[in-house]
């Protein structure tokens, strides 16, 4: 008996230890940042996941605490129980903290079932510097002078560290790029640093922890450094120097030693300076390495550089210099080659099967003083040659020469290349695929969404869009990563916005592009056609480019949640709503330059007006009312009452001028395009008795053009959102599923691998469009993306719960599909939908993360025909049935796994 009241003991304690044990903590974060290094707030806010194995499963508090020691953690006083269901972007409300220290902090939280979890492990972060009197260091700049090429400059610097290191963090900037070592060994895994922003009124720097890279004795620093976006030539007319003709290094080393004491290496006239290998480096044009001209070991201890220059201390400001918040570049994919081959021209050229963007690296053997040129394209013409007009005038070549002494390995530094053939000359001896790998390149954004389908062709649109994203978010949202262009277009830019959210986290990219995009903007208002600005202040203001300064930020705050977004962005919203306003007569926008409908469907030859022209004012009053809108929710959202009152009227008059300028008494709009339809009727430009017949004009204007579409960069994103929401799904699959120009899967059928800046960028007979402006990795198209996920699928976030902490699981079946389904990656967790067909019934899985809740609509008559893991809803209490709506069940679910299953004809 004695036993048996044991085990049941036992099995009591075991119980109650599980249920401590269904609710932990994942994935801390600062500023959205894991461990980050080199904060310049010191405010911080925190972020944590709750993960639990119960259903409807909810934070009700949470207890943080902080310290400078992760083992000591319990001394510390903390925030003590804060009842709050809050588990992103807790600010901390202690003392301002300390430029260079190292913070720890930890969380547990109480759940609505009355469980505590244990403290979760400790994460860190390290303030940086934060005013210019923290910089010791001063700029540097060569000592010598540079030759007409502008080779690569190093910077050396040895010293000696006598006692024993405790902590190093290295603090680094340049005009220009850098690659920074510390005893022959790289500093980081960053390429492209410190990235591209507004030089002249935000430069960032990056901090690391050199700890392990340092020694006890001597030690060695060396810096490379490249033109960059600083001095390249950028954009077109020979544009260089952009920001400045010099090249400069900012480097500081602080280091605390295992005895309290502290010591600083800075850049200072005491360094030297030399070139090295690097004798060209441009982006476009690409860059030559001359092995024989290689300093070795110029980075370690013990070299002698008695024969370099000194430096020259440059009085450039330090009051610019900004922390990093957003992912560096890094290398991600590599590719060997799928094929090598000789063309019909007699041309050695290796297709590694992908069109991807970033570098090769060759190796090689031979003779000191070969020559090997490596260029970059994206297609072959349709002979099989070789095609590089599309690139313009940019070279995109990479020149290597050998130094003899056995195997060499060449890469680039300072630049990048799209492509996904590369031609090789000068190689000595045979080519073999081991020789050569592609290296891809972009910001190391966490990986977020995935999509699948039963369709093989959406699949591979589905590719297509994710390799547009790698290939085009090398820290600014670049157009292209091609030809002489690769920047960052704020019409590209707002449209994928959305798409890019789900495929990737990108709060920290565009939280940092958004602030260039404040810096940049114009006096008058008006924001720049790119970002960072190297076109004038004459090149901005256009409609849906200049619109970026509204949408982006929205998106980003129903994505993520973060308020600080709306906040940082908000003077700039408004000035760019102000500047239209200004422009305006009677509420009518109707003046200024616009890109338009930029590449919509359009004949050379056209007699019978088969060209889908959308008038440009009214595009411009759309888009006037829609930032207008966004303005409107975002001084909601930050309690601004009196701006969203004025703003209020403001749309009203601005929709009444649009009703009255450009719509017919019967409901047609004067340009009678689908993008007319698709802008008036998702920004709701029209009065509700009207929007019907207006979606149905739509609908026949596709039919018009035997099923296809006609939109371009500002019609396509919100095609099939439209189509679907006044009940036309099947038509936007009708669109989504076309193949023939113009189609999303033309493209597709015809080979591509990324999404294409023309709708027929490749004719069916194999030519090109204009060479002028035809990339082949231009994800403005990709922007379906944002339907295939919240809307074919139906994962969506309800704006009342940015961030997905109020979930709306809508799925919109048809086009044939037998399955879709979709996972996201939220700051709650993982959110995962899905549909499939299979003997006459229709199963849906749904996975809601803690700390979150969802509206589910089941596509039913009845919730009596809906059943979940094998159960009726009227069996459960879990899930509440709220109500029908057209054929739709519609359910309230807190977290959990979810199957539910029905009838299916």
């Amino acid at each position: 008996m004695k036993k048996a009241f044991s085990f049941v003991i036992i099995l009591q304690v075991l119980f109650s230890l599980s249920l401590t044990a269904q609710v932990r903590l994942e994935n801390l974060r600062t500023e959205n940042a894991d461990n980050p290094i080199g904060l310049d707030i010191t405010h911080p806010r925190f972020s944590w996941q709750l993960v639990s194995d119960q259903r409807n499963s909810k934070q009700t508090a949470y207890e943080i605490r902080m310290g400078d020691n992760p083992h000591e953690m319990a001394k510390n006083k903390g925030t003590g129980k804060v009842v709050s269901d809050q588990s992103l972007y807790v600010p901390y409300h202690g003392e301002a903290l300390k430029a260079g220290k190292r913070y720890y902090w930890q969380v547990r939280v109480w759940d609505n079932a009355g469980n505590v979890s244990a403290w979760s492990a400790p994460a860190f972060f390290q303030i940086g510097l934060l005013t210019p009197s923290d910089w010791k260091a001063a700029w540097i700049v060569p000592g010598f002078e540079e030759d007409s090429l502008r080779a690569s400059p190093l910077f050396r610097k040895a010293f000696n560290s006598a006692k024993k290191i405790k902590s190093a963090t290295a603090y680094i900037t340049a005009h220009g790029l850098y690659e920074a070592q510390i005893n022959g060994k790289r500093v980081g895994d960053a390429y492209l640093t410190p990235g591209w922003t507004s030089y002249n009124k935000r430069l960032q720097y990056q901090a690391y922890d050199v700890t392990h890279l340092l020694q006890e004795g001597d030690n060695a620093i060396g810096v490379t450094l490249g033109n960059g976006w600083y001095r390249s030539y950028i954009a077109w007319s020979g544009n260089h120097d952009s920001y400045g003709k010099d090249i400069a290094l900012l480097f500081q080393l602080d280091i605390t030693y295992t005895d309290g004491t502290t010591k600083s290496i800075v850049s200072d006239e005491s360094w030297k300076s030399s070139t090295g290998a690097i004798r060209y480096s441009e982006i476009y044009h690409g860059e030559t390495i001359d092995a024989r001209l290689a300093k070795k070991g110029w980075a370690t201890p013990g070299y002698h550089d008695n024969d370099w220059s000194g430096v020259k201390r440059a009085d450039f400001s330090k009051s610019v210099l900004v922390a990093t918040y957003n992912e560096p570049v890094k290398k991600h994919e590599t590719f060997q080659p799928v094929k090598i081959f000789k063309t019909p021209k007699g041309e050695q050229v290796i297709d590694f099967g992908q069109n991807l963007v970033g570098w090769v690296v060759l190796k090689a053997k031979g003779k000191a003083g070969t020559r090997i040129n490596i260029s970059h394209a994206e297609v072959l013409d349709k002979d099989g040659n070789f095609y590089t007009e599309n690139l313009r005038i940019a070279k995109a070549q990479d020149n290597y020469i050998l130094n003899g002494e056995g195997e060499e390995t060449f890469e680039p530094h300072f630049t990048w290349h799209g492509f996904r053939f590369i031609k090789i000359e000068g190689y000595p001896g045979e080519l073999k695929p081991e020789d050569i790998t592609a290296v891809t390149l972009y910001s190391d954004m966490r990986p977020t969404g995935s999509f699948t389908s039963s369709n093989a062709m959406i699949n591979q649109l589905q590719h297509n869009i994710e390799w547009g994203l790698r290939g085009n978010f090398l820290d600014v949202p670049t157009d292209c990563p091609q030809r002489d262009e690769r920047l960052g277009w704020t019409g590209d830019a707002q449209v994928f916005s959305r798409t890019a959210t789900f495929l990737r986290d990108a709060h920290n990219f565009f939280a940092k592009w958004l602030k260039d995009v404040s810096a940049d903007q114009l006096p008058d208002g008006r924001i720049p056609h790119v970002i960072p600005n190297v076109l004038g202040p004459s090149a901005g203001g256009s409609t849906g480019w200049a619109d970026v300064s509204t949408i982006v930020p929205w998106n980003m705050y129903l994505a993520y949640g973060d308020k600080r977004i709306l906040e940082d962005q908000y003077a700039s919203m408004k000035a760019w709503v102000d500047y239209m306003k200004g422009q305006s007569v009677n509420d009518l926008w109707n003046k200024g330059f616009h890109f338009g409908d930029w590449l919509f469907y359009s004949l050379g030859d056209d007699p019978d007006g088969n060209s889908a022209i959308t008038n440009k004012y009214l595009i411009a009053q759309c888009f006037y009312a829609h930032s207008t809108q966004l303005l409107i929710n975002t001084a909601k959202v930050l309690g601004k009452t009196d701006d969203a009152t004025t703003y209020t009227e403001l749309l009203k008059r601005i929709k009444d001028a649009f009703v009255k300028e450009y719509l017919t008494p019967n409901g047609a709009t004067m340009s009678n395009t689908q993008t007319s339809y698709v802008l008036a009727l998702q920004f709701d430009m029209l009065p509700e008795t009207l929007r019907q017949q207006a979606a149905d004009r739509l609908v026949e204007n596709i039919k018009r053009y035997r099923n296809h579409l006609t939109t371009g960069f500002l019609g396509t994103p919100y095609l099939c959102q439209v189509l679907s929401r006044f009940g036309h799904t099947d038509i936007a699959y009708t669109l989504l599923l076309q193949d023939t120009y113009p189609s999303w899967l033309y493209p597709v059928k015809m080979g591509a691998t990324t999404i294409w800046e023309r709708w027929d960028g490749i004719k069916t007979n194999g030519t090109f469009q204009t060479a002028g402006m035809n990339s082949f990795n231009h994800y403005a198209y990709g922007s379906i993306g944002d339907w295939l996920y919240r809307v074919m699928v139906g994962m969506d976030t309800e704006e009342d719960g940015s961030a997905y902490k109020n979930i709306r699981i809508q799925p919109h079946i048809g086009g044939g599909f037998t399955q879709a389904a979709a996972s996201y990656q939220t700051l709650y967790g993982k959110l995962a939908s899905g549909w499939k067909i299979q003997n006459h019934q229709l199963i849906m899985d749904v996975e809601i993360p803690a700390n979150t809740t969802a509206t589910i609509y089941v596509p039913a008559t009845g919730a009596e025909k809906v059943m979940e893991s094998g159960k009726a809803l009227s069996a459960l209490k879990d899930i509440e049935v709220v109500g029908t709506e057209k054929e739709q069940v519609i359910l309230k679910a807190g977290s959990g796994k979810y199957q539910f299953s029905m009838p299916w004809k």
